[in-house]
């Protein structure tokens, strides 16, 4: 198949073998920047740490000095390349599919694969699911690049990026794809389901290859719950909503206070908390593996868990509000998993003598996480992944919908990406019309029967007019007015006397979607443009009118 016949075949708004391969690609693309993202977070923290994440061996000047001189090279990195390629993370990848097709500018990622390194490697509270999504929609967008894919397709190749991006740091491969679905691209679509399920799988697959097939959550044990659980959960799920709203609204109120700062104090004083926090608590360093690790070992030691969840709360809470790179759901799922073992010490006079503290851990991190990300469907298929327990569902559901619904209706709480793309003023919103056109490539729907005549001689435009069938649009070019649609004046015709009028025409890529041609004519409501060639603006296509985008928009009910 010839890449004019695969851009062709990817134009239509249906799942094909061809996308899924694409699909497949873009998920390996992605799983190999991430593998080597957290190689080299691996490699350099082995040259001081005995055990990934565990800070508490280092020496208190070390857990001080450390952080502090990370954020002095993340803010020289970040002046090299330009501040302005410093919107990071899921909320700028989010921005991008919306209103850009999922294309990423590549020193953004540079900046993320940088700083996001340096900031995990030396015990920043935040995740590396931040960086491993945006690293895995460049590697798509780049694929899609260098294929010249029309825009429909790589928006789609974007998503397949974000789930093995999501893959390759959880091993939750279906958590991935209805995290996507739920948080990135908020719609559910069948024919862009398959190859995005296809790239999680892929994602997941390669890093077991490297890191083998265990999770974080692995060393947890889970035990049964009776049904007499089941109120004092509905109680901790309000309270995890509670905590959730609280977190977004104390984050956003930290990243609205220092935003008169520049980005070099605001990232040295983050590196400076940091290692403050690190003096005295550096259980709270790091993305939340060492928290989970004390939850699980010691889950009677109340005060020192009770500790660890101020600190780790205040760190992340610094680190992500001013502008350190790295994700947030990492240390959310620290938190969740120290609280929901903190709400356990109560659930033991319920069923006494039965080890819960495992159980309520994992039910914690699915509360907070569904409240906080506004994704309870993503939070519950996680939790089923990362345990293999299909005794956690039924509890999980209940805390997952107590929590969801407090944040969500005592609270007014929205997602925190969200909350983050409104204040940095980036759309994220999209018309029902454009974004059902963007599903489909302009080149699915153009007109190619069209006649092309360089000339703006009447006579020799007439004698075309003519000549050709009444439904082959006539396209003339001239110098002077560029490309024109001829056709004859209805209004002003007589036996003799025919007049020609001409609408003026725009060119789009044939990389382009219905939704460019939807921007370009909504306002008017009539007209037309022709598509060109993405190789050579001179070679046309196809034309595609405004009547035939409106009919789409009234029959096609598959893409609202």
């Amino acid at each position: 198949m010839s890449l004019d016949t695969l851009r062709r075949r990817l134009a239509k708004p249906k799942t094909s073998v061809q996308l899924c391969l694409l699909g497949v690609c873009a998920g390996l693309i992605a799983a190999i920047l991430i593998i080597l993202f957290r190689l080299t977070i691996i490699f350099i923290q082995s040259t001081f740490l005995d055990s990934p994440d565990h800070f508490s061996q280092l020496p208190e000047f070390q857990r001080v000095a450390l952080p502090v001189f990370a954020a002095l090279l993340i803010a020289l990195f970040a002046n090299l390349t330009g501040f302005r390629h410093y919107r990071l993370g899921i909320p700028f990848v989010i921005h991008r599919i919306k209103h850009h097709y999922g294309q990423m500018p590549i020193w953004n990622t540079a900046n993320q694969f940088f700083g996001g390194a340096v900031a995990l490697i030396s015990g920043f509270s935040v995740g590396r699911e931040g960086p491993s999504v945006h690293m895995g929609a460049t590697g798509a967008s780049i694929l899609a690049e260098r294929l010249h894919l029309p825009m429909n397709a790589s928006r789609t190749l974007a998503g397949c990026g974000v789930a093995a991006g999501i893959a390759a740091s959880f091993n939750t491969p279906l958590a991935a794809v209805i995290f996507v679905m739920e948080v990135v691209l908020r719609e559910y679509k069948i024919h862009i389901f398959v190859p995005i399920m296809l790239a999680a799988v892929t994602g997941a697959l390669a890093t077991q290859f490297v890191f083998g097939a265990s999770s974080e959550l692995a060393l947890i044990n889970i035990t049964p719950l009776s049904f007499w659980h089941y109120p004092y959960l509905i109680i901790c799920g309000v309270i995890l909503g509670a905590v959730a709203f609280s977190f977004n609204q104390n984050l956003m109120l930290i990243i609205k206070t220092f935003k008169p700062l520049s980005m070099l104090p605001r990232l040295l004083l983050a590196g400076l908390i940091a290692g403050l926090i690190g003096y005295m608590v550096p259980q709270a360093m790091g993305s939340g593996m060492s928290a989970i690790t004390i939850a699980v070992d010691a889950p009677e030691s109340i005060q020192l868990l009770t500790t660890i969840l101020i600190a780790k709360l205040l760190a992340t809470l610094f680190a992500i509000g001013l502008g350190i790179p790295g994700g947030l759901i990492g240390p959310v799922i620290g938190l969740g998993v120290v609280m929901g073992t903190l709400m356990s010490f109560f659930a033991q006079f319920i069923t006494p003598g039965v080890d819960v503290s495992g159980t309520y851990g994992v039910l914690g991190m699915a509360g907070l996480l569904a409240a906080t990300l506004h994704a309870p469907l993503a939070a519950l298929t996680a939790v089923m992944e990362l345990t293999s327990s299909h005794e956690i569902i039924v509890p999980a559901m209940l805390v997952i919908s107590a929590a969801y619904v407090t944040a969500l209706q005592v609270f007014g709480n929205r997602s925190i990406f969200l909350q983050q793309l409104d204040f940095q003023g980036l759309p994220y919103q999209v018309s029902p019309a454009s974004e059902a056109l963007q599903k489909v490539g302009i080149m699915d729907d153009m007109d190619e029967h069209f006649k092309l005549l360089y000339s703006d001689d009447k006579d020799q435009i007439k004698e075309t007019l003519g000549a050709v069938n009444s439904q082959t649009p006539l396209i003339v070019f001239d110098e002077e007015n560029g490309y024109r649609l001829a056709e004859y004046d209805l209004n002003l015709m007589s036996d003799q006397n025919m007049n020609i009028s001409y609408i003026p025409l725009q060119g789009l890529s044939s990389q382009a979607t219905l939704s460019d041609a939807f921007d370009v004519l909504k306002d008017k409501r009539s007209g037309a443009v022709y598509i060109y060639n993405q190789k050579d603006n001179r070679q046309i296509m196809g034309i595609l009118r405004w009547d035939h985008i409106r009919h789409i928009l009234t029959t096609r009910n598959s893409l609202l």
